[in-house]
């Protein structure tokens, strides 16, 4: 296993653990982040985003696998467990994960999962009947930011330096 590879597995060991201080200290400084439901995150939304959620989690399991990586870039298959906190549905997430590194660190991270997949599961028959639309997609997005931007806005919130 090359130093990315393992870079990856203790990531995602860490995800696993819901230790989201663990979780951040693996991204570059000016890191960024997309996925189909935060979208572009960049600098301190990354770690804000893993400590608002992994700080929240409930019934929360995490497996990867087909870790791979080069020098410069990586990847892997994951599937998330748990309850979404809006409404208590259970969630199975089936995704994958691509990164670009750089100087031992996060430079960019990307996942990829199915939206409607998600919210049909997590919404329930809203999900099922609306979740492929692109309304239903920007409401998820933006409950998804606002809850974000709350977030880092709280009183008690610790911008990473």
């Amino acid at each position: 296993m090359n130093e990315n590879e393992r870079l990856i597995s203790d990531f995602y060991t860490c995800l696993q653990c819901l230790d989201w201080r663990g979780v951040n200290s693996f991204y570059h400084a000016d890191a960024t982040f997309y996925d189909p439901v935060f979208e572009n995150l960049e600098n301190g939304q990354v770690t804000a985003m893993w400590e608002m959620l992994l700080s929240g989690a409930r019934e929360f399991r995490l497996d990867f696998a087909g870790v791979h990586a080069d020098g410069e870039y990586g990847g892997c298959t994951w599937t998330a467990y748990y309850s979404f906190s809006r409404t208590g549905r259970r969630v199975v997430n089936k995704g994958k994960a691509h990164f670009r590194f750089v100087d031992g660190k996060i430079a960019e991270h990307q996942d990829e999962f199915s939206l409607w997949a998600w919210s049909r599961q997590a919404l329930g028959l809203p999900g099922l009947l609306f979740g492929w639309t692109s309304p239903m997609h920007r409401k998820i997005r933006d409950m998804a930011r606002k809850s974000l931007d709350k977030f880092i806005n709280r009183s008690t919130y610790v911008r990473p330096s």
